[in-house]
């Protein structure tokens, strides 16, 4: 007894609430409660009728509602009816006398737990019943919210988008959630009973599953990254954790794998990847290119003087000849180095690719042969673009020669245009490319396409599959640089023995009236001489000296100096008119849009032509706006600095006019 009490005093009293008008019956049933010998702590509450309990409960919890019930009333079922249709879970005990088998059924079935007899209501029943009905009450309720566990959990995991795959200690599949019939495109009837082999890629050697089975059958958690394959056998990268489950006596009887699927997320970190990588290697080309601009100059101007020296019946005349030739191809590759490491001048218009295109078609068949095929179609009302058509040329060009490359023996080259709206369904896709209105060009060819092991590597510079003395490798580093220059983005789509597809998304402009330009420039080579005062600004001397030579042979009047400073001091000391100064952008002390600044007050009458071998960007940091009209990009021929400076005396702005 002491032990039952003290187990009763351990334990919080329940709270009981009486319904019923009879005041006698809260009385009693008190007094019966503190008369047990303390064996059932309780607190007992009354109400009158429907409303009171209605309140009562608002405020409170109950353990338990007594209900005294006549068999003339009905209102006690009718609080039981309502109270379970409000879901509330309190147990009920009815007090009864004279109630026939019906009533009690109906009793019952309105959710009571328990009816008593008052005339059989003493200390001992009373304790019996409500313990019997609450302990009852509360092993319904360990069930219910198991029951209401196991549903959230089942739920969980058949929503859940990550797989979760169950088990047996042998590695038998007894359970896959709907996210692996989803993702692997098995269904759960084919792999219940099955092992997880059957998604293995052959990508993993023994060891990796070794680990992983020693790991799992130790009781630990594996994790890790695993290649698997589908049933369509395309493959996917797998973030997968494998949980042992253990029993009451801790042996382990079940394994939970949970995969979630990073295909994505790892094609965009190799795409980041490769474009960090892209752009380091674009800033050493570019850095490069400027200092073979300063050598190539040096080398194809004395090239130049000395090939004025002699006749071309001179023994050293096809010498020279060649010394030019070379020099006008390194150019060409340091350009295209600036063009893939985005640094090279633009000048950009809006255009309409269709007519660009239609200009380029007249050079194609003879880049890429009799034997293939040229076909170009074009859209109709295609949509305007901001690009320079010198690069659009470029760009085409490189693609159309490396098809021909992949056709030896012939095939069929396409190159069309299109508008195009991507939107979240391709960003899905193509994460890089933003939503918006694009222009489309693409260029297919039917050649031997592209392995997959070469595809990542094809824009890099000097990365090249072909025989050595066929390409230099920067083609295609080239055409990556001036989209990337152009805002847009560039896909390859490749499979050997299939063929190959550039596309190519362009920005789409508003709509206006395109420049149609002509992308090959003439060149008058008879209207280098004159009679100015030109101030010659160059820290490379052995660039200034030939540059020097050759305007004093044009008939310029030419006043030369290494810097800034010098400049300054040379031109002070010139009493007549420098019509135009021809100064180096970036240099020791004193930068070329410096010293225009200081010539615009002193000489506001002079105009300036900048040159520069560094790239764009560093140009128009240096505040050379104009970089169309008035500058000129090394390296350049001695011949077309002359004619540049015939346009610039023409038409060119006066320093006073300012540099920025």
């Amino acid at each position: 007894m002491t032990d039952d009490v003290s187990r009763a005093e351990a334990q919080p009293p329940l709270q009981l609430l009486l319904v019923g008008r009879r005041e006698e019956d809260y009385f009693i049933i008190q007094d019966l409660l503190r008369a047990h010998g303390g064996l059932l702590a309780a607190n007992l509450d009354q109400a009158e009728g429907l409303e009171d309990v209605r309140n009562r409960l608002a405020r409170r919890s109950y353990d338990l509602v007594l209900f005294e019930y006549e068999s003339s009333e009905e209102e006690g079922l009718r609080i039981v009816q309502e109270l379970r249709r409000q879901g509330k879970t309190v147990p009920f005990l009815f007090l009864t006398e004279h109630a026939d088998e019906a009533t009690l059924a109906e009793i019952i079935r309105a959710g009571a737990g328990e009816c008593v007899s008052r005339s059989e209501l003493n200390q001992a029943s009373l304790v019996r019943t409500i313990r019997s009905v609450v302990n009852l009450h509360q092993m319904e309720q360990q069930r219910r919210d198991a029951e209401d566990t196991l549903r959230k959990l089942y739920s969980a995991v058949e929503q859940s988008a990550d797989i979760v795959v169950i088990t047996d200690s042998s590695g038998n599949i007894e359970y896959v959630n709907p996210a692996f019939e989803k993702l692997t495109g098995y269904s759960r009837a084919e792999v219940i009973g099955q092992t997880p082999r059957i998604l293995k890629s052959g990508e993993h050697g023994p060891e990796l599953y070794r680990e992983l089975w020693n790991t799992i059958r130790a009781g630990d958690v594996y994790r890790g990254v695993m290649v698997n394959r589908k049933k369509t056998g395309e493959s996917y990268i797998a973030e997968k954790t494998i949980t042992p489950v253990r029993n009451a006596a801790g042996q382990i009887t079940h394994f939970i794998s949970n995969d979630r699927d990073i295909s994505e997320h790892r094609r965009l970190e190799a795409a980041l990847f490769q474009a960090q990588k892209m752009d380091a290697i674009g800033q050493l080309a570019a850095g490069v290119a400027h200092d073979f601009n300063n050598l190539l100059m040096v080398i194809s101007s004395y090239a130049e003087l000395m090939q004025d020296s002699i006749g071309p019946e001179h023994r050293l005349h096809r010498n020279v000849q060649e010394i030019l030739s070379a020099s006008r191809r390194a150019a060409d590759l340091t350009r295209q180095l600036l063009a893939f490491g985005r640094k090279q001048m633009q000048s950009l218009q809006v255009l309409d690719l269709n007519t660009i295109l239609r200009d380029i078609s007249k050079m194609l068949p003879r880049l890429i042969g009799e034997d293939i095929e040229l076909i170009i179609a074009p859209e109709g009302d295609l949509g305007r673009v901001r690009l320079d058509p010198v690069q659009v040329e470029q760009v085409v060009m490189n693609l159309a020669a490396n098809a021909r490359d992949a056709m030896p023996t012939g095939g069929k080259l396409t190159i069309a245009t299109s508008n195009v709206e991507v939107d979240g369904g391709y960003i899905q896709r193509h994460a890089v490319v933003p939503c918006g209105d694009y222009v489309l060009l693409e260029v297919s060819d039917t050649g031997q396409g592209i392995a997959a092991d070469h595809l990542p590597h094809i824009f890099e510079p000097f990365y090249s599959t072909k025989e050595s003395g066929k390409g230099t490798g920067l083609g295609l580093a080239t055409v990556y640089g001036i989209v990337k220059q152009s805002g847009g983005f560039i896909w390859v789509y490749s499979e050997l023995g299939m063929g190959t597809t550039f596309k190519i998304y362009f920005p789409r402009v508003a709509q206006g009236k395109a420049k149609t330009t002509n992308t090959q420039r003439a060149v008058d080579e008879a209207a280098l001489r004159g009679l100015e005062t030109l101030l010659l600004v160059e820290d490379e001397s052995a660039v200034r000296h030939p540059a020097c030579e050759f305007l004093k042979k044009c008939g310029y009047d030419v006043i030369d100096a290494k810097d800034g400073l010098q400049a300054i001091d040379a031109a002070s000391k010139h009493s007549g008119p420098i019509h135009l100064m021809v100064t180096d952008v970036v240099m020791p002390g004193m930068s070329g849009g410096q010293l225009a600044e200081v010539f615009g007050d002193v000489r506001p009458e002079m105009k300036v032509l900048f040159v520069s071998g560094y790239a764009e960007k560093v140009v128009l940091n240096h505040q050379i706006m104009d970089t169309r009209s008035n500058f000129l990009q090394k390296p350049f021929t001695l011949v077309s600095l002359a004619l540049k400076i015939r346009e610039v005396l023409a038409t060119g702005r006066a320093a006073g006019a300012g540099s920025s």
